[in-house]
């Protein structure tokens, strides 16, 4: 089974109450929420939270909800515990996660990971950008000749459930999607929100 799972926690520090803040007029998890019931390749989609008013909101916009114990709810609780206790509520062969801090998505971005995942064989994927950032005053060839690096941006990861459960998030073969700079989009901060919502009233004009 592929499983898709959005982690969603009650207590974000940069904008307080984050994936419940308003976004061309949906709660900016619905975004997300939305892009997962649309997937095809998915079988079963759950939101984990701790939270009781995010858990509700979930609900109303078509989300099953796995509630998640307090102890994997707290600021410095990494992404993998709270993906293996949902594997021991879920059985699943493959999970691909979908934060809800990643509204902006290509109709059809979540299935053709899943199938480049399947193609490849790999043990894992992340979408992302080739990254060229430099330290200043590092740096003395043009830009066009740095070579870069690949940085996920959050949006789409598909995993190996396999490996998640012995303590891996990566495995040894590594697959990268890339994606558009409106597509690496990931809300941090109150500006990140703003360009969001640029974005996405571009690519939905009647929200």
């Amino acid at each position: 089974m592929i499983l898709g799972v959005t982690p969603v926690r009650g207590g974000s520090k940069g904008i307080p109450r984050k994936n419940l803040q308003p976004l061309c007029g949906k709660p900016l998890m619905a975004w997300t929420i939305e892009a997962a019931k649309a997937a095809r390749r998915l079988d079963r989609y759950v939101v984990s939270t701790d939270d009781a008013e995010i858990a509700h909101v979930a609900r109303q916009w078509g989300a099953e909800v796995l509630r998640r114990p307090l102890e994997l709810a707290q600021d410095d609780t990494p992404t993998l515990p709270v993906l293996q206790h949902v594997l021991t509520q879920v059985p699943a062969e493959v999970v691909v996660v979908l934060q809800a801090t990643s509204p902006i998505r290509d109709p059809d971005l979540i299935d053709r990971c899943i199938e480049r995942f399947r193609e490849t064989g790999a043990d894992s994927l992340a979408t992302g950008f080739l990254c060229k950032d430099t330290e200043y005053g590092t740096n003395h060839v043009p830009r066009q000749a740095i070579p870069g690096f690949f940085s996920n941006d959050g949006n789409v990861y598909v995993i190996r459930a396999e490996i998640l459960r012995r303590g891996d998030r990566y495995g040894t073969r590594i697959e990268r999607m890339l994606t558009d700079r409106e597509q690496n989009v990931d809300i941090d901060d109150a500006f990140d929100l703003w360009l969001a919502e640029q974005i996405l009233r571009k690519r939905h004009p009647l929200v």
